[in-house]
């Protein structure tokens, strides 16, 4: 396949949120898009954001919810395309939106709706999808790229843009091949970790907990400094602990990790009340009952299948002793428990159960006004192959759509 004439090419390698926004964007500025996806069809991984819903954007964007080794880098983009803009693309698209806690969502609530969208633009400005098809390769000629794929397959473009993603669930298509295909250009890659992802837990009571939840606050600690604390429906696993607290507290989590360091988890099963507080609390329900059997008291209070276990770990061997009986001691120790219990953390879960790649390509070496390479002219980024990864809550798409859409810009111009 070769270059048309005077019809700027651009081959987009990556049928996700970014590359098919790319393939837009530089379509209706005149160029002729071609985007290369490795699964039967693109926008696959779409359809997992958001629980279903997809998260489209956030009404607090800024740069506090992005991370890497320069989180700066996102104003290049976000300043062209921002979520202003992204609302109005989508709305002229044919997009409603419903907005919850700052999340914007179509208001159909199904991440559908945002893949038949984009398809639809997609396929009514004549941008070609090659799927089912592998990169093996990228080589700079005089005149544009020779894309070659693995089925021995050749193709021309006079741009390329890479939007592959990164490792997080590579069962729609992040597999980190993006980083194997820029390598030999000289681009440095930043070892990437799972981000937004449950934490595994070095605890023997947890198989017994799996599958209780509880409104909490979760901080974690490196040497006693807190790096991040957040809130919420926090979710005991059979391997450890989930929910969104912990979602967005695993990237600071496998940040520290990934560096040697060994942070723990703390909870607090009641936000808003510290240790004296919840103590007095124990003790004013401890005094209403006193006949009552210790275990029994905290029903009401919380789950009923943490109670013995948080019974035990505070070091209790009595757990139906009266209530005319328990000590101040004891009572200490559960509050302890309840208000700052520590859990050692073994890890993360793998890249199979991540929403999002923390870490990818060195953005020191990547124009963050175009997306192009700073090494070879000519080749772009795009989502998240690029060391910027957000919180969860619409962050990572807004970045796929903002750096998809300015890549596609630039890569169209002559």
């Amino acid at each position: 396949i070769g270059i048309m004439g005077n019809i700027k090419k651009v081959i987009i390698i990556g049928g996700g949120a970014s590359g098919m926004v790319a393939a837009i964007s530089a379509s209706r500025n005149g160029a002729k898009a071609i985007i290369i996806e490795q699964l039967n069809r693109v926008g696959k991984k779409i359809l997992a954001t958001g629980n279903g819903r997809c998260n489209i954007t956030n009404s607090r964007i800024n740069i506090d919810r992005y991370h890497g080794k320069n989180p700066s880098f996102i104003h290049g983009a976000l300043s062209q395309f921002n979520k202003d803009d992204t609302i109005d693309f989508f709305a002229d698209l044919g997009l409603s939106f419903y907005e919850e806690d700052g999340k914007l969502y179509p208001a159909s609530l199904q991440a559908s709706s945002v893949i038949d969208v984009l398809r639809y633009e997609m396929q009514d400005l004549g941008i070609e999808e090659i799927c089912d098809s592998r990169v093996k390769s990228i080589s700079a000629l005089d005149s544009g790229f020779e894309i070659k794929m693995e089925d021995g397959r050749k193709i021309f473009g006079n741009k390329v843009i890479v939007a592959t993603g990164g490792k997080a669930n590579p069962g729609l298509g992040s597999n980190g091949s993006g980083y194997k295909l820029v390598k030999p250009f000289g681009h440095k890659i930043i070892e990437p970790f799972p981000a937004l992802v449950q934490l595994r837990l070095d605890a023997k009571f947890l198989k017994s907990l799996a599958g209780v939840k509880f409104f909490g606050e979760a901080a974690i600690r490196l040497k006693n400094k807190v790096l991040r604390r957040e809130r919420g429906e926090i979710l005991f696993t059979s391997y450890g602990i989930s929910g969104p607290p912990i979602i967005q507290l695993s990237r600071c989590t496998g940040e520290q990790l990934s560096l040697g360091g060994e942070p723990s988890l703390t909870v607090n099963m009641f936000p808003g009340k510290d240790y004296e507080e919840v103590l007095n609390l124990l003790i004013r329900r401890n005094n209403l009952r006193e006949n009552k059997p210790l275990n029994h008291s905290f029903i009401g209070l919380i789950n009923k299948r943490l109670i013995n276990v948080l019974l035990k770990e505070s070091g209790i061997e009595k757990f139906d002793m009266p209530c005319s009986v328990v000590k101040i001691e004891d009572l200490k120790a559960i509050a302890n428990k309840m208000a700052r219990w520590s859990f050692n953390i073994k890890g993360t879960q793998s890249w199979s159960d991540a929403q999002v790649t923390a870490g990818g390509v060195d953005v020191s070496h990547v124009n963050p006004e175009t997306m192009e390479s700073k090494l070879i002219p000519g080749i772009y980024f795009a989502g998240e192959i690029l060391d910027i990864d957000g919180d969860c809550g619409g962050f990572n798409l807004q970045w796929a759509w903002s750096s998809g859409y300015v890549a596609g810009f630039h890569a169209s111009l002559i």
